[in-house]
């Protein structure tokens, strides 16, 4: 297990770049929860990179929101990303709070850092990076009994949307680096 702590002080964005390592290195498969989804674009560019290249990239987010402009821009970049073969859900059961990352059911993250950018240089955070393949694997199970309890954001999902829905959505993401 290593402790990473990030914050504005840092030189590194340390939790980011571990986010980054961890994707660049998956071979079969990237779970992802997390409640607020604003990544930059380091981070976009991995998960697109390890999608087109046959990795199984998931990505959970709540489906209720705690913050009406950071859900859409969170939308906003799942929208971008089922275009390159990421599956995006949406959980159904209350608000999700998890900040979990799964690689290849050999390693995790679970800490306080989300996937945006203000926990990468606004945020003091600390996550855990584990490497063990039995807690790995159980923290996958946990990701498939919360997918049981969302439902899947397809291509036809954000067709399905209002125009004024999706304007919403391209302002929030243009605004993201300062939510």
């Amino acid at each position: 297990m290593q402790m990473v702590a990030s914050g504005p002080l840092d030189t590194h964005e340390d939790i980011k770049n571990g986010y980054l390592k961890m994707i660049y290195h998956a071979r079969k498969s990237i779970y992802l929860q997390t409640p607020y989804f604003i990544p930059d674009k380091s981070i976009m560019d991995a998960l697109k990179t390890a999608a087109l290249g046959g990795v199984d990239v998931q990505i959970m987010i709540p489906h209720q929101a705690d913050h009406i402009f950071v859900h859409s821009a969170t939308l906003s970049f799942a929208r971008e990303l089922l275009r390159d073969g990421v599956k995006v859900y949406s959980y159904k059961n209350g608000f999700l709070h998890a900040k979990t990352l799964v690689v290849d059911g050999q390693s995790y993250s679970v800490g306080s850092a989300n996937m945006d950018i203000r926990s990468f240089k606004l945020n003091f955070e600390v996550n855990a990076f584990v490497y063990d393949e039995q807690s790995a694997r159980e923290m996958e199970d946990l990701f498939f009994r919360d997918k049981e309890l969302s439902a899947e954001l397809t291509e036809e999902t954000f067709k399905s949307q209002s125009w004024m829905e999706k304007i919403k959505q391209d302002v929030a993401q243009l605004v993201s680096p300062i939510l």
